[in-house]
């Protein structure tokens, strides 16, 4: 008897990888769908407004895909014309440090106000043009005063040193 794999799908690899995670792509592409009609009806009646959506993967440390979306929020606030965004996130840990990186273009550094907490960081940015605004939950607790940041190009990162606990222990007498 010969056997011979089943060819294999991009969606059944898909599906194999992600994991019930799959299910996320349908409410996102929902979402993009309701904000290009509503994109449509605005050009309709002449008021072009841009709209700036999409979504990024990586694999957090436990194995599981982390799924972020970035962009124009759908509730978006619009003062003096300007509308407020999600930066695009990513966050890498290694063992002593914890980096942010955030895409905002179209913002000098100047614009830019920073809060940290142990867990936490905020990221707010007004500009001429275009406003951020997104709060980053951060891997593990890290040392908010030890942070640095630079902003060039368009690219936001701040870096953390991460907070270790203390290990308290007890000194064992060998007999």
């Amino acid at each position: 008897m010969v056997w011979r794999r089943r060819k294999r799908d991009w969606e059944d690899i898909f599906e194999e990888f992600f994991g019930r995670e799959f299910e996320i792509f349908d409410d996102i592409f929902e979402r993009m769908m309701r904000d290009i009609e509503e994109m449509l009806r605005l050009a309709e009646r002449g008021e072009i407004k841009p709209i700036v959506r999409g979504f990024s993967i990586r694999i957090g440390p436990d194995g599981k895909p982390e799924i972020k979306e970035f962009g124009t929020k759908p509730e978006a606030l619009v003062r003096e014309g300007v509308e407020e965004r999600r930066p695009l996130i990513d966050v890498i840990e290694t063992d002593d440090e914890v980096q942010v990186i955030a895409e905002m273009p179209g913002v000098r550094k100047e614009d830019i106000d920073l809060n940290a907490t142990e867990r936490t960081l905020e990221i707010k940015a007004e500009g001429e043009n275009r406003r951020y605004h997104e709060i980053v939950e951060l891997p593990c607790e890290v040392i908010p005063d030890s942070a640095k940041a630079r902003y060039n190009n368009g690219v936001l990162e701040v870096v953390f040193k991460k907070k270790h606990p203390e290990r308290k222990g007890k000194k064992i007498k060998v007999e």
